[in-house]
């Protein structure tokens, strides 16, 4: 019996739902990417760890994904597993603090911050990505970010079985980063958040502003993966491209958004090479004319 063969059997046994060669495109934000083996979704802390368990000593990659809000996936797919977290969602308060399981809505989670009154994720509301990722990347908008209001976060480690808690100040938070991204086998299970108690119409006046600037400034009605360079110190990025004549481009189906040349979105039809070749084009004109290597943040995953 082959490993994936294995593996299926061992999944159907402990019970936990499963795809195979699943498209990507469908569990993305910018709706591209070719099929992965195996597509893992467990529902519980329990059910992940019982999964990771029966596939760690194989030689297949892994990789953890939860709304794919970040990322862009090869057009031949990704030869391996993929365990996503988008089944596990649960959101609850107590006292001041949000728990969020992995694959939770970080825009959900701020309407329950809301709801219960609590102020500190108003700037997360419209972002579509998981607490998971956000806490990975340190997502950030307006003025806040992960690393300001992160408590903890619990994680399981692939490689010893051990499930371990992070203080916010050891997450080593920077622009963009934490101490996630220089671990690959921590799997991030669920982060808290420590907020400050607000008046519901004030929190929802913010979270309405956001929006509306996102709407007004973000092609939202587009798939995308977000903002696909890094900022640059000093300088806007999107500006930058916008000022090299690129707002409009097009390779395929992918073209730097009209409305704010920082995205990349996907026109129809997008693949994944059409996006790297457009980053390249991207790239090449901002060093030509500002001197500045600017850095793509989308994660590739091939």
């Amino acid at each position: 019996m082959n490993s994936v063969a294995s593996i299926k059997k061992k999944l159907d046994e402990i019970g936990v739902s499963y795809l195979e060669d699943e498209p990507m495109a469908a569990h993305t934000t910018f709706r591209i990417g070719g099929p992965a083996l195996l597509y893992i979704r467990p529902r519980s802390v329990e059910e992940l760890v019982a999964a990771v368990r029966l596939f760690q000593d194989t030689n297949m990659p892994i990789t953890i994904v939860g709304k794919g809000s970040n990322l862009l996936v090869s057009d031949a797919g990704y030869p391996g597993i993929i365990l996503s977290t988008e089944s596990m969602t649960e959101i609850s308060i107590c006292e001041n603090v949000v728990t969020c399981a992995a694959g939770a809505s970080v825009t959900a989670a701020a309407v329950a911050a809301r709801d219960g009154e609590l102020s500190g994720m108003e700037f997360l509301y419209g972002i579509p990505g998981s607490a998971a990722g956000a806490v990975f990347m340190n997502a950030g908008a307006y003025g806040g970010q992960i690393a300001d209001i992160l408590s903890s976060s619990i994680y399981y480690d692939m490689e010893t079985g051990v499930l371990s808690t992070l203080a916010g100040t050891d997450h080593a938070f920077d622009y963009r980063y934490s101490i996630y991204r220089q671990y690959k086998k921590w799997i991030i299970l669920s982060a808290s958040f420590a907020l400050q108690p607000g008046k519901e119409s004030e929190i929802r006046g913010v979270m309405e502003d956001f929006i509306q600037r996102r709407r007004s400034k973000q092609p939202l009605e587009y798939p995308s993966a977000g903002s696909v360079f890094k900022r640059y110190p000093g300088r806007y990025t999107g500006q930058m491209i916008d000022e090299c004549g690129l707002k409009g481009k097009r390779i395929g189906g992918a073209q730097v958004s009209e409305k704010h040349a920082g995205f990349i979105i996907n026109k129809g039809g997008a693949t994944a090479e059409d996006v790297l070749r457009l980053v390249d084009v991207i790239r090449e004109a901002v060093l030509q004319k500002f001197g500045v290597e600017i850095e793509c943040e989308i994660i590739y995953l091939t």
